[in-house]
């Protein structure tokens, strides 16, 4: 009876133990995998608003930074110049109507089979965008799909979503994503969803000069992702603003916490540095961990 009491007892120990370990492998696997859609979705919005100054902020932001700059040295196309590749750019940029100042205007961003941006991420396929207006100004939308679009092997989804509402003191956008979904060559994916605020925090003083820009984000998401026959679910809300600058593609601080049935992990971006590092506490235990 001594034996088989102490059996028990030993495997119910070894049983906990498991459950703990899979419980903040879980937790981990859906703060890092919101973090993953969080940095892919707001490089769209990077872009979207970095096309030039006709219907975006222009000045260089997202793939149309330094290193792929266009013939008017900015990382934007004038606007009214003829659609189609210049002699530096790996990808193409058809607007429809290509009149400048006629709105709504379909701006069309081809990736073609492959083009590494500054950022040092291949992408392939169509970003495909309808602005209702310029996005400098209150009020105007822009509304993204996607075509066959890919972040290296990542294929991308979803409706992406951009609004200003900016008030005469501060510049706002509101981002949301709709059915947004990162498919991995393996088969597993991300299903994303997230509504965002970005509140500008430095920069208004130059507002055709958006390089000095930098925002402050707060928000919520909520998220599925597949990993073999495994369904994890989980959502996620902003602790403290997420802060960005649009000269770095991460966040350089700020926390994240995600929720997964009634287990928390919380994401911290670290102190203000460009980097790709952060860290996940789960149940006390700090873990650095690399964003992709």
């Amino acid at each position: 009876m001594l034996s088989t009491g102490l059996l028990f007892t030993s495997c119910k120990k070894e049983i906990s133990n498991n459950t703990d370990t899979t419980v903040a492998t879980e937790s981990q696997i859906a703060s890092e995998d919101d973090a993953e859609a969080d940095v892919v979705y707001d490089g769209v919005f990077d872009n979207v608003v970095g096309v030039d100054e006709e219907v975006g902020l222009g000045g260089g932001i997202g793939i149309f930074g330094s290193a792929n700059l266009a013939d008017d040295d900015t990382g934007g196309i004038q606007p009214g110049t003829p659609n189609g590749v210049d002699s530096i750019r790996c990808f193409t940029v058809t607007r429809m109507p290509n009149v400048p100042g006629v709105f709504p205007k379909t701006i069309t961003i081809d990736f073609g089979t492959g083009c590494t941006g500054p950022d040092g991420r291949t992408r392939r396929g169509k970003i495909i965008t309808v602005y209702t207006g310029r996005l400098i100004v209150s009020g105007s939308e822009a509304t993204t799909t996607f075509n066959g679009y890919y972040v290296d092997s990542v294929h991308v989804e979803g409706i992406h979503r951009v609004k200003n509402n900016s008030t005469a003191s501060v510049r706002i956008f509101t981002r949301t994503v709709v059915g947004g979904k990162l498919t991995k060559p393996s088969g597993n994916y991300i299903h994303w969803n997230a509504t965002h605020t970005n509140a500008q925090t430095a920069g208004l003083g130059t507002p055709n000069f958006p390089l000095d820009d930098e925002f402050d984000i707060t928000g919520f998401a909520e998220g599925q992702n597949k990993r073999g026959i495994h369904l994890l679910n989980w959502s996620r809300l902003i602790v403290n603003p997420l802060h960005k600058k649009f000269t770095c593609r991460w966040f350089g601080r700020g926390t994240v916490r995600t929720t997964r049935n009634t287990h928390t992990a919380l994401l911290d971006y670290g102190t203000g540095g460009c980097d790709n590092q952060a860290t996940i506490t789960i149940g006390g235990v700090v873990r650095t961990i690399t964003l992709r």
